[in-house]
């Protein structure tokens, strides 16, 4: 059965990046289950995964505007540490909900702390990079008419409710 819009995927991967480093990987654990056309993965894996069949095997390469967008300057900004009411110990790498530009939800990692200055940057920790996947089709399947309204896949490797 060939990938294909409300079909529940599951893949085993590992994502390196262009030194070779490996930045995530299914290897050692469950495969990554999703529902193909609902948007769970980036665009440029789904676009390269489309229309293949279990056990297909993949190595492709993917651009920033297929990921998590180019690295935007705009997105990180100095904050005073009083900003972070409530917070006792401030590191770098902590990471916290805000709200961005557009009134949507976004997550910010803390990048530098001098003093009272809080260096945050809003931008995906992968933007700006291109990302390499090496991909086998485990399975492929209809997905229920609950995990195509739900948007995601149920039980086994995907969300549990």
């Amino acid at each position: 059965m060939p990938i294909a819009a409300n079909k529940a995927v599951s893949i085993d991967y590992t994502l390196t990046n262009d030194a070779g480093e490996v930045i995530d990987s299914s290897n050692g654990g469950a495969p990554l289950v999703y529902l193909h056309g609902a948007g769970n993965i980036i665009p440029g894996l789904e676009k390269a995964l489309e229309g293949k069949d279990t056990g297909a095997e993949l190595d492709v390469a993917i651009e920033p505007e297929d990921a998590y967008g180019e690295y935007l300057a705009e997105l990180v900004s100095t904050l005073n540490r009083s900003m972070f009411e409530g917070v006792d110990e401030l590191e770098v790498g902590m990471q916290f909900h805000a709200s961005a530009p557009d009134g949507q939800m976004q997550i910010v990692t803390i990048r530098d702390l001098d003093g009272d200055d809080v260096t945050v940057d809003g931008n995906h920790p992968l933007a700006g990079q291109r990302l390499n996947f090496k991909v086998k089709v485990v399975a492929v399947r209809d997905a229920s008419e609950e995990e195509i309204a739900h948007g995601h896949v149920h039980g086994e490797g995907g969300h549990q409710h």
